[in-house]
């Protein structure tokens, strides 16, 4: 069922969504799910046919079925016009912000944006003449006091990396709108499921389908939706860069968006109770979970998303580099990695002061960012009491 017939469901929720969109047994022989579909070269039958280019696909690096039935269902989910699968978040974050700006132009992004986005904008689009300069994730309303006339793109991102701070995305949309500048919003952390900027009034929404959409750590991807007026730029610049997703990895995050709200729930569950628990544990500082009620976000967050993520921080109390190894160094069901989004939990250590610019990080403590997967809370807890106590004794 591809997005233009979603409306035939008579209860389109979002886990009937889920379950049936961008899958056409009937053609596919009965078979249940959409095959791999592998390809580069599709054949014509007349020179006519080669002259009209009206057939539903012409060449591979265009898309298939199998990308076919995943845009549908991340369109539907985010309630925009057209979805393009890509190969990777940073593709889609690039593909993005090349769509609004040429040479001479600027962009605003917020100073929390995911690193290797803000690696791209300090590379690449410094060599091609776009300026870019970062903003208080708190800035809201106060963003239309930076766009100039130059200013052709903001990319926010809600919650931020790392530290989690959450954007009030109606106040930043309203000045964007006013000024005609697009607003692209990474809602990886959240899914469609508990957040919908388009509806906020973001203009394109990406996302790193790696994380969530894909869900087991096997396959990288990303998704670029957009507003009507925005797709034809976007589409054009995928074109000219010659991004696109194969169909082994379409096939695998088709597989995991199936299964996506009952994880997203299963990894809320479980992400609140751990976050919740480690308040109370003495070598915390401060736990960074926009869902708590402790968080100085919790307000905006509350108004604009329907649940939480998986992924949240910790700030330990200040302790030599030794403490930090003999917590992460010896635990027995966490695991580092630089990803999330999949069953497995991870924990990383993270340095914000690196990463910032516009708003300087100062805190003092050692920074661990938690992924809860799905194991056990009791274990999980239990593995991270063992790795507080380390912690304590090497202080």
């Amino acid at each position: 069922m591809t997005d233009e017939n979603a409306g035939d469901l008579l209860t389109p929720s979002i886990e009937t969504l889920l379950t049936h969109l961008g899958r056409e047994p009937d053609e596919q022989f009965g078979f249940v799910n959409t095959p791999v579909y592998r390809g580069s070269t599709v054949l014509f039958k007349t020179l006519a046919d080669v002259e009209a280019q009206e057939q539903r696909f012409l060449y591979g690096r265009a898309g298939n079925p199998t990308t076919e039935g995943v845009e549908a269902i991340v369109t539907a989910l985010e309630g925009a016009y057209r979805t393009k699968l890509v190969p990777s978040g940073l593709a889609a974050i690039t593909i993005a912000l090349l769509s609004c700006v040429k040479a001479g132009d600027e962009v605003l992004i917020t100073d929390t944006a995911y690193e290797p986005g803000r690696a791209f904008a300090d590379g690449f689009l410094a060599r091609m003449g776009v300026t870019t300069r970062y903003f208080d994730p708190h800035i809201g309303a106060g963003i239309a006091s930076m766009i100039g006339p130059r200013t052709r793109a903001v990319l926010a991102e809600s919650p931020g990396s790392v530290t989690f701070e959450v954007h009030d995305l109606p106040a930043i949309s309203a000045a964007t709108r006013a000024a005609g500048v697009r607003l692209i919003v990474d809602n990886s952390w959240a899914s469609p499921l508990f957040h919908q900027p388009l509806k906020l009034g973001a203009d394109i929404v990406i996302h790193a389908g790696t994380k969530m959409f894909v869900g087991h750590s096997d396959a990288f991807a990303g998704t670029i939706s957009t507003t009507e007026a925005c797709w034809d730029d976007v589409e054009k610049i995928r074109k000219l860069l010659g991004f696109f997703a194969s169909g082994d990895d379409a096939y695998l995050v088709a597989r995991g968006l199936r299964t996506l709200a009952i994880r997203m729930k299963e990894h809320e569950r479980r992400a609140l109770a751990i976050a919740s628990w480690l308040e109370g544990q003495t070598e915390v500082d401060t736990v960074f979970h926009p869902a708590l009620p402790s968080h100085p976000d919790h307000a905006i967050f509350k108004r604009d998303f329907t649940g939480s993520g998986s992924l949240f921080s910790i700030l330990l109390k200040p302790a030599p580099r030794d403490a930090v190894a003999a917590f992460v160094d010896h635990l027995k069901i966490f695991t580092m990695g630089y990803s999330w989004g999949g069953y497995e939990s991870l924990c990383m250590p993270s340095n914000p002061r690196r990463m910032r610019t516009a708003v300087p990080w100062t805190r003092e403590g050692n920074m661990l960012r938690l992924h809860i997967g799905l194991e056990g809370v009791d274990d999980l807890k239990a593995d991270l009491a063992a790795a507080l106590e380390r912690y304590a004794r090497a202080r």
